[in-house]
């Protein structure tokens, strides 16, 4: 009784501090935080001045490359524990043409929506840990162990001087278990994502005049013929499914798939490749003599990165004048599901918005593989639905934003809670 007395009135502060969480929010939104370039710098000092005003917080300032800064802060329950991680990161998309915008693209109150760039992705998300950091600093003699924010300010281009720069250089940036509030759903909750391999073709062909094809070579043509080669053949690689994983996969599809759009199910346990840059020549009477493509390769849990640059070698080195090389790689890489963070999580989203969450994998990146691959930290990601992510009019439901306090909060204190 006395502890389902304490996670009521837990619910009840958040449900009193609602209007301070959504000023809270809008006042991270307003502050630009765009990459390029990262400049975390000014969210970084109004979040710091918060977090210094509560008691017993301590909080530090990291950067390996300028503007781009990160947060590190700590507080501690009554006696030894656990430590949670909340992770997140302070940078966003650009703005792109504020004219686009039929709302102020830095923070607007509307029909019960925030609206602006990075509400969804993921200031809301940052907000909550705040308030749930706030919060439970006040109630220390209810928990041990500790609650520790990782704030990174680089994450839209692959977390290498955010969260990854923290967790090789901070000792307290690791736990035993993470929650990630990046884009989603609190509805689907994510326990791993995709691997990743970015490549460059290079084709170099001989150059002449458009009407003498029969004096020169292509590049376009060979790089059109890779590029062909690299769709057919990776999209019918062949994937040695994980059984949990596959389990999870199917289980959540049609809920998920509500979500996140169909087809979500086969992306997931599948190959993927999109083309997404292409240049060559310079005329169209002129032969070109060289001409690049890059490339996003998504791998599935059951294929590896050594498999999928084993098939782009083959298809290079059959095709005269073509070369690749490796921009960005990552495996594929999933928490156990069986781990009590998710079934904590699971619980508290089902009391707070009385519907029981799906589990499954996610499609895109987000700062949580650094935590999977680099620590072995459980992590599930539960976050905020993202409306019109990226573009113009990106906006949050505020009733989700409070929803999504109040499971951090709860999920929080019964994973530290004896």
């Amino acid at each position: 009784m006395y502890y389902e007395n304490l996670r009521n009135k837990l619910i009840q502060e958040i449900n009193e501090k609602e209007g301070f969480l959504v000023e809270l929010c809008s006042k991270l939104v307003k502050i630009p935080s765009e990459s390029p370039t990262s400049d975390t710098q000014e969210l970084v000092e109004i979040i710091v001045e918060f977090l210094q005003g509560i008691e017993g917080a301590e909080v530090s300032v990291h950067t390996l490359e300028e503007p781009i800064q990160n947060i590190v802060a700590r507080i501690k329950g009554y006696g030894p524990g656990k430590r949670l991680i909340f992770n997140g990161h302070l940078d966003t998309y650009p703005v792109g043409d504020p004219k686009a915008w039929t709302v102020n693209p830095f923070g607007e109150l509307k029909d019960g929506r925030l609206y602006g760039r990075g509400s969804s992705d993921m200031k809301g998300g940052i907000a909550s840990y705040l308030l749930t950091f706030m919060i439970l600093a006040n109630y220390r003699s209810e928990w041990s162990g500790e609650i520790v924010l990782t704030l990174a300010g680089d994450e839209e281009t692959m977390g290498g001087k955010g969260t990854k720069f923290l967790l090789d250089t901070v000792p307290e940036a690791t736990g035993d278990a993470m929650i990630c509030g990046d884009v989603g759903s609190p509805l689907v909750l994510r326990f791993g994502e995709k691997g990743l391999f970015w490549l460059e073709l290079n084709a170099v062909g001989k150059p002449g005049h458009g009407a003498h094809v029969h004096k020169g070579v292509n590049a376009i043509d060979r790089l059109v013929e890779g590029i062909t080669k690299i769709n057919e053949t990776l999209r019918k690689l062949p994937v040695q499914h994980d059984e949990m994983v596959r389990s999870a996969i199917l289980t959540a599809s049609e809920i998920s798939e509500e979500i996140s759009g169909r087809g979500e199910t086969e992306v997931l346990q599948s190959v993927t490749v999109n083309f997404g840059e292409i240049e060559g020549g310079t005329s169209p009477n002129l032969i070109p003599a060289k001409a690049t493509a890059r490339a996003d390769i998504r791998i599935p849990v059951g294929t590896t990165i050594a498999q999928v640059n084993e098939k782009v070698k083959e298809i290079v080195d059959s095709i005269e004048g073509l070369s690749y090389k490796v921009l960005r790689q990552y495996e594929p890489n999933f928490s156990d599901v069986n781990h009590e963070i998710f079934s904590l999580t699971a619980q508290n989203v089902q009391e707070i918005m009385g519907k029981s969450p799906v589990i499954t994998m996610r499609v895109g990146a987000s700062d949580a593989r650094h935590y999977r691959i680099s620590k072995q930290v459980p992590t599930v990601v539960c976050g905020l639905t993202p409306y019109n992510l990226g573009g113009p009019d990106e906006y949050i439901e505020l009733d989700e934003l409070l929803d999504v306090a109040k499971i951090h909060l709860l999920t929080a204190i019964d994973f530290l809670s004896n």
